[in-house]
């Protein structure tokens, strides 16, 4: 049963990351994402079935439209694949069957959606703020409602969820206090740097972002994706400085999505972010 979900949810998700594909080229566009049919954005000529399988269409044609021979970007096989082996790693992991009052029953299936969901957010954000810097509040919004609507529902019955609590009036307090928290923490440190460069260095779509990963992680797990968020940022920015046509007064001035460095280190709190956590806890003795 299990590796028939595995299977099952790697399929859905290289599907949905095909859809995901159509939602990050045409959403910043202002087109719609139902029609017209997928179609080449060179020549505009309408893809046929066997190009819109994911990631084989993407190698099979080489990465080029077969009729203009226009490249075809390597996000596309990107966005599937990772869609695809995370939502296979999640139905690995997280699919199973709660025992809960004397009887078993599977609430996991609530529970392992809502962390397809929270990824195929995560993704489609980190795309958005890399090309254009935009977390549009049409997904950290909901995102955040909806991190506190399941949160509230399935933290007293499913024990793998991030943030515990007994009951469900626990959860909704603790989630909502997280979720002011993780958004104050962005505004206190924009604040800090406006203080001190004069000039702004976060957006506010990083503050929803990052109460948005509280409603979802708790305090702890949404602190855990900072934190790597900002590792990884500096380390990026560092490896900027051996990149010739970078290394030079202008290198200060270079802008870093700081919110895609948030959604990788969310992704990496989903799938370890309890071990993490647990890990340190017991090296630091607590």
């Amino acid at each position: 049963m299990q590796i028939l979900g595995t299977i099952l949810a790697g399929l859905l998700g290289l599907a949905f990351g095909s859809f995901l594909n159509v939602v990050l080229s045409r959403w910043p566009a202002g087109e719609s994402v139902v029609t017209p049919r997928s179609h080449c954005r060179a020549c505009g000529r309408t893809l046929t079935w066997w190009e819109n399988v994911p990631v084989v269409s993407w190698l099979a044609l080489g990465g080029k439209c077969r009729t203009c021979g226009v490249r075809i970007g390597v996000r596309y096989v990107v966005v599937e694949a990772m869609l695809g082996v995370l939502w296979a790693l999640l139905a690995w992991r997280f699919f199973h069957v709660i025992h809960w009052r004397g009887s078993y029953f599977d609430i996991s299936i609530a529970s392992t959606a809502g962390r397809m969901a929270l990824c195929w957010m995560l993704i489609a954000l980190a795309v958005l703020d890399a090309e254009y810097f935009w977390l549009p509040d049409r997904l950290t919004v909901p995102g955040t409602v909806v991190g506190l609507v399941l949160t509230t529902v399935l933290s007293p019955l499913d024990r793998s969820w991030w943030l515990q609590a007994e009951t469900a009036r626990m959860a909704a307090w603790d989630a909502l206090v997280a979720v002011v928290l993780g958004f104050v923490l962005v505004l206190v440190i924009r604040w800090i740097y406006w203080i001190v460069r004069h000039k702004e260095g976060l957006g506010l779509g990083d503050a929803k972002l990052m109460a948005m990963l509280a409603a979802w992680l708790g305090l702890p797990g949404a602190l855990l994706a900072f934190f790597l968020g900002v590792v990884m940022g500096a380390l990026v920015a560092v490896g900027m400085l051996f990149v010739p046509r970078l290394r030079n007064d202008a290198w200060g001035a270079q802008r870093l999505p700081l919110g895609t460095f948030l959604c990788i280190g969310g992704i990496i709190s989903i799938l370890w972010g309890n071990s993490i956590i647990h890990a340190y806890l017991r090296w630091a003795g607590f």
